[in-house]
This record gives C-alpha cells, sequence and structure tokens, in this order.
C-alpha cells in the first residue's frame, strides 16, 4: 500500500507548483465571477428602484404641476432629481408652465432649479405654495413618513409646511405597513450643537432605542446641516408601538431639538413606483 502512494507522490512532486497555481487561479477566478454577479445584481436593483422613482415622478408631476400651478416647492434628495427632471421637460420641450417659480428646501434643490434653468424663488417672496413635491425615507399605512435621511429635514419640512398640497413620490421600497420595516436607519433629529448629548439622553429615557450622531463619511466629525446644525439619528423600538403625533410633539420640546424626521398629518397623497411599471397612489 505504502509504495503505490510513495509512487503517486513521486509523479505528483515536480507538477505541484503548477497544480497550486492552477487552484489558486480557479479560486481567484470563482471570486471575480461571484464580485461581478453582486456588482451586476446590484447595479440592476439600482436601475430598476430609478425606473420606479422616474414613474412615481413623471404621475407626480403631470397630475400635480398644471398651467394653474404658480409656485412649486421643490424636496431634496435622490427622488427628486425626476421630478426636476420632469419640470424641465414640460416647461423646455412641451412649452408649458412658463410663468410657475420652483421654491427650494437644501442647497441641492436650489441648484437642481438652476441648472435646469427654472425660475428660483424664496419664501420671502413665495411663501404661499401651490403643491410641494418631494421624497420619503419610509411611509407607513397612515401615511406618516420619515425623512431627513439626507439631512435636509428641517428646510423641507418649512417649505412643506407653506404649500397647499403635500406630495411624496418613491419607490416601492418605501412603502411599509408600520415605521422600521423598510428603513432601519432611525428617525433623524436635526438639534443644536451643544445640546445634542442632553438631547440624546432625554430621547432614549422616554421611548427607549438609541439616538446616535450622524458621522461625516468624507470629513471628520459630525455631519453638519445646511442651517449649521448637528444630526441625531434615532434608531427607535421597532417591536414598540407609538403614537407618532405624541412623540413628535414630544421629541419638538426638548430644547435644542429644532426639528424631526417625522412628518405627520402633512402628506397629501403618496406615489410609489413598482417593481411591474405601475404606479400606485395613497391618500390620507
Amino acid at each position: 500500500m505504502l509504495k503505490p502512494l510513495l509512487l503517486c507522490r513521486g509523479l505528483l512532486q515536480p507538477h505541484l507548483p503548477h497544480l497550486i497555481s492552477v487552484v489558486i487561479r480557479s479560486s481567484i477566478d470563482l471570486q471575480v465571477t461571484a464580485l461581478r454577479r453582486t456588482f451586476c445584481s446590484n447595479m440592476d436593483s439600482k436601475i430598476a428602484l430609478d425606473a420606479a422613482k422616474k414613474l412615481a415622478a413623471r404621475a407626480a408631476v403631470d397630475q400635480w404641476v398644471t398651467e394653474e400651478t404658480k409656485v412649486v416647492g421643490i424636496g431634496s434628495g435622490s427622488t427628486i432629481v425626476f421630478v426636476v427632471d420632469r419640470i424641465a421637460e414640460r416647461v423646455w420641450k412641451e412649452g408649458a408652465l412658463s410663468d410657475m417659480i420652483c421654491v427650494p428646501s437644501s442647497y441641492q434643490a436650489r441648484k437642481l432649479i438652476l441648472d435646469h434653468n427654472l425660475t428660483l424663488g424664496d419664501l420671502d417672496r413665495n411663501c404661499r405654495i401651490d403643491v410641494y413635491i418631494d421624497g420619503a425615507d419610509e411611509v407607513d399605512s397612515g401615511m406618516v413618513l420619515i425623512k431627513g435621511g439626507g439631512g435636509c429635514l428641517m428646510q423641507e419640512k418649512i417649505v412643506a409646511s407653506c404649500a397647499k398640497s403635500v406630495i411624496i413620490i418613491a419607490d416601492y421600497t418605501k412603502k411599509s405597513l408600520r415605521l422600521g420595516e423598510q428603513w432601519c436607519k432611525g428617525i433623524p433629529i436635526e438639534v443644536a450643537p451643544m445640546a445634542y448629548v442632553p438631547i440624546k439622553h432625554k430621547i432614549e429615557e422616554l421611548f427607549g432605542g438609541e439616538a446616535q450622531l450622524r458621522i461625516a463619511l468624507k470629513k471628520a466629525g459630525p455631519i453638519v446641516t445646511d442651517n449649521g446644525n448637528f444630526l441625531l439619528d434615532w434608531r427607535f423600538v421597532a417591536k414598540r408601538e407609538y403614537n407618532w403625533y405624541e412623540v413628535n410633539l414630544a421629541i419638538s420640546m426638548i430644547p435644542g431639538v429644532l426639528e424631526t424626521g417625522l412628518f405627520v398629518d402633512m402628506a397629501t397623497k403618496c406615489y410609489f413606483g413598482m417593481a411591474d411599471g405601475t404606479v400606485k397612489v395613497q391618500s390620507r
């Protein structure tokens, strides 16, 4: 028995480096293939979500931005790009909405308006807004929204509060029965920098969960909002029943809290771009 094994070893010995090299290359090829599949899957998913957002944006703009619309509030975030694209298409390709003014809710929104050569307004001169269009991080069955993943919640809520109608657009992943099912990053809360530690402890004492200071990815230290403030992300207890109206009111009353990312009783309609190419509309 020993002789055949020794013979086999002797025959393989000169070829071991080559065999090892083949095994290593095969392993690397498998890893690269797996990475490519993951990348392609993620890209396909992003393309599908962008297509859903575009569908929702087009449906909402075409229904709510008409010749009678004089002032439109422009939200912030990735979804709002498709809204401004569609408005610009209506203005410059279809020759409509020539007198319409756009009021931004952030620096990003302001830049989008200017980049598309639309008429820029502000709340000093245009405080009565016909319709405000924005995205959301999550929408529950009662039309309570979580907003502020992009850090613009305070100005978004201010502009939205000036509008007759608030229209939300999103892809199908933002629709849920209750908050926390889809969005797991917590409720953003804009706070005065000097007060973020006591506010964090107060929220956790009142409602449980954990409130964390949002840290920047490409700079040292925390995210700073357009208003020069900090953001806390409150990861509430997902399985706990909350009265979001009362929670929003209680957190807003804590000294140093400037605004919360809870939008309660504000949305008129939500447009969801679905995976099958349809648009579902949810009303309050």
